[in-house]
């Protein structure tokens, strides 16, 4: 887990957050491997992207689509992922998937099911 951290650390000073000052860092664990994504900001606010939608779509131009875990960083403490991106996981994922919430002064573990409980299914 530390070396999860080491990499959500090293990778956050690429997000792209100009005006909020929000800068986010997720990686999601899929079938082995490792897939990073940042928040990407737009002055059209609508227009932004999360690193947790950002790190899904690497994943699946990569091939997978089965999440086993999902870590989120923020300078500005454990943070949770939207509401949007909580459903996105859902998709590729089950009630049952970690979600582990980094902050600098520690972690917050929980799952997409704690975080999403009436989570939409067709």
């Amino acid at each position: 887990m530390e070396r999860v951290r080491e990499i959500l650390q090293a990778h956050v000073g690429r997000a792209y957050a100009p005006y909020s000052g929000f800068p986010v860092v997720a990686l999601v664990e899929a079938e082995g491997e490792v897939f990073l994504g940042v928040n990407v900001e737009n002055a059209s606010f609508p227009l932004s992207q999360c690193a947790e939608r950002n790190a899904v779509a690497a994943m699946v131009l990569a091939g997978k689509r089965r999440l086993d875990r999902v870590h989120v960083y923020s300078p500005k403490g454990p943070i949770p992922p939207c509401g949007g991106c909580r459903q996105v996981l859902m998709e590729f994922g089950g009630p049952e998937v970690e979600v582990v919430l980094h902050g600098p002064e520690g972690e917050v573990r929980t799952t997409l099911g704690a975080l999403l409980p009436l989570a939409f299914r067709l």
